[in-house]
């Protein structure tokens, strides 16, 4: 059996720790966010896997995401909150798909999906209360609940839940996050006086479920927590563990003598005769060109340093002159845990700038994803894709 290049191991174990930290310490009940493919580990593992462990409900960002789950064979409620007038809203009536409305010309959408399905839609009002992005402004608020009052009266909707995404949830004791959550209060009491009471209130993402469970109210929302990475660095790691780990086989060891020049405008010259290791994972896999440079990688228990620029396919490692015995073939950890001094997601976002969510979420298909730690008992998947 050959190995890739390239793996993505998934630790679904960690995926239900992770899980069942954030039930404990907010107290709610929990929707799983699994938007761009489980933010780069898998949607379907990923959901099958927080299901089982206790989640209640599965959050994404498209109705095509959605829908995808639903022909994978996941029949747990989907909430699905971001739509473009070509959305597909009929199929995601017909799926049972819970469809956040942004807009009346997003409610005015599925209605007409409704009365054409034959099928009453089930839907989430999303208000902004501050984030100033997506969900029903405050100037159409009042036109808006009366609304949708009057179609939930009629049965072509009901209105399940209400929700609102926080702008400053990172920052735990900013004061617009309260007030945020007082808007999201009255916003469903305006739906209750009007008899469109919402069953389900939530507006508590990663970084508010595990610092603020005042912010809870009936569900959790959280994304990157679920994946193991800390949402507030400052406030610890919650006991959460990182659930990938990238991982390459070294393609070919080499040596360089002094003086030449290496990978692209040869922005790195070797001071000395020395080895260098090319692994095949590049800007095209995730590995951001940013970092070219400053990368180091873990080879058994010692690291070793990147050099010169970061490719699509590849990068370059310096060895030292004596290859310090690494072969070809040979294992690399590019990130992981952390463990046995390893390299996390969240040193590479800080070595350049970014956040975690975006390395984890940026690794390319190319990448072979293999599960680990699944419990039969679960029905977890764990079949490499």
């Amino acid at each position: 059996m050959t190995s890739p290049a390239l793996t993505a191991t998934v630790d679904l174990g960690a995926i239900a720790h992770n899980l069942d930290v954030l039930r404990t310490t907010s107290n709610a009940a929990v929707m799983a966010v699994v938007k761009a493919d489980a933010y780069g580990h898998g949607a379907v593992p990923v959901a099958r896997t927080a299901l089982a462990a206790g989640a209640a409900e599965l959050g994404v960002a498209h109705i095509t995401e959605a829908r995808a789950l639903r022909a994978a064979g996941i029949d747990a409620p989907i909430t699905a909150w971001l739509h473009t007038p070509a959305a597909d809203f009929e199929g995601a009536v017909t799926d049972h798909i819970e469809i956040a409305l942004s807009s009346s010309t997003q409610l005015d959408a599925v209605v007409a999906a409704a009365r054409a399905t034959g099928v009453a839609a089930s839907v989430t009002v999303k208000v902004d209360t501050g984030l100033n992005r997506s969900g029903v402004a405050a100037d159409e608020w009042d036109d808006f609940a009366v609304k949708i009052a009057k179609v939930h009266a009629e049965g072509a909707v009901t209105v399940r839940a209400v929700m609102c995404h926080l702008a400053r949830g990172d920052e735990p004791d900013h004061p617009l996050n309260s007030e945020q959550a007082a808007r999201l209060d009255a916003a469903a009491a305006d739906l209750a006086r009007l008899g469109a009471a919402p069953e389900i209130i939530h507006m508590a993402n990663s970084p508010a479920a595990l610092t603020r469970p005042d912010l809870a109210r009936d569900m959790v929302r959280p994304g990157i927590a679920l994946y193991g990475r800390t949402p507030v660095p400052e406030r610890g790691d919650f006991g959460l563990i990182p659930a990938m780990t990238l991982s390459a086989q070294i393609a070919l060891v080499k040596r360089v003598a002094a003086g030449e020049g290496v990978s692209y405008s040869q922005t790195w010259i070797a001071p000395h005769d020395t080895v260098v290791a090319v692994i095949p994972a590049g800007y095209a896999d995730g590995v951001p060109r940013l970092l070219s440079g400053r990368l180091r990688v873990r080879i058994g228990d010692r690291l070793f340093g990147g050099v010169g620029r970061i490719c699509m396919d590849q990068l370059v490692v310096d060895l030292g002159p004596d290859a310090a015995g690494v072969r070809e073939g040979d294992e690399v950890e590019l990130f992981g845990t952390g463990a046995r001094g390893g390299l996390t997601a969240k040193d590479w976002a800080d070595a350049i700038g970014t956040i975690d969510y975006e390395i984890v979420s940026q690794i390319g298909s190319r990448v072979v994803r293999r599960y680990v730690n699944a419990s039969p008992a679960r029905g977890d998947a764990v079949a490499d894709e």
